[in-house]
């Protein structure tokens, strides 16, 4: 398989970090989307909406949507818990974090690297959601190891921007409880420590 995708995308990396810690097989295609390469008539012809990342699958189909992706690419794993009741929370994390998260830790960080904002002028909203995001994993991994029982995509998906919180002007420093999961997930997912 092909997977389209930006290095510098956490939603790209969701599906590397996947692919690499279950030991599949796959051609990175590396995408620009800061040169307009998701907006090509090739690229277009994979996903339609114009967004990495994309998996093309020997059979001629495609896939879009990291969670979707991952959640196609992990089952039958073991990061897809076996209990059903944890496989829900699971998902549960997986929603809120393409809904309550990854619109502001990532649009935050997007703002400061790419467009090259200062702290200051960030959308206080999103400042203020991103703080409530992490706050609100704070609270749920002073009590837990991972997100849902054991490592699982759970962790994959919410590692993949909360790691690089502090691009976005997120001092992680007031977070103890989320830095220390950040660790034993990339431990857990064989990745380096990641240094912003």
């Amino acid at each position: 398989m092909k997977i389209y995708g930006d290095l510098n995308s956490g939603n790209c990396l969701k599906v590397k970090w996947t692919c690499d810690r279950l030991g599949l097989p796959y051609a990175w295609i590396a995408i620009d989307t800061m040169q307009g390469e998701t907006r090509t008539p090739a690229f277009l012809a994979l996903n339609p909406a114009g967004q990495v990342p994309v998996v093309a699958f020997d059979d001629g189909r495609s896939l879009a949507q990291s969670n979707a992706v991952i959640r196609y690419l992990a089952r039958g794993s073991d990061l897809i818990p076996a209990d059903p009741w944890l496989e829900a929370k699971m998902d549960e994390w997986l929603f809120w974090e393409q809904y309550s998260h990854e619109p502001y830790i990532a649009v935050c960080r997007f703002q400061m690297v790419y467009l090259g904002k200062p702290a200051s002028e960030l959308d206080p909203d999103k400042v203020r959601r991103g703080h409530a995001a992490l706050a609100r994993m704070e609270q749920h991994l002073a009590d837990n190891e991972f997100l849902a029982g054991e490592l699982s995509l759970a962790d994959v998906a919410l590692l993949a921007y909360t790691r690089m919180a502090e691009q976005g002007g997120f001092a992680l420093k007031d977070y103890p409880a989320v830095r220390a999961w950040i660790a034993r997930a990339e431990t857990g997912l064989g990745l380096p420590a990641f240094r912003p």
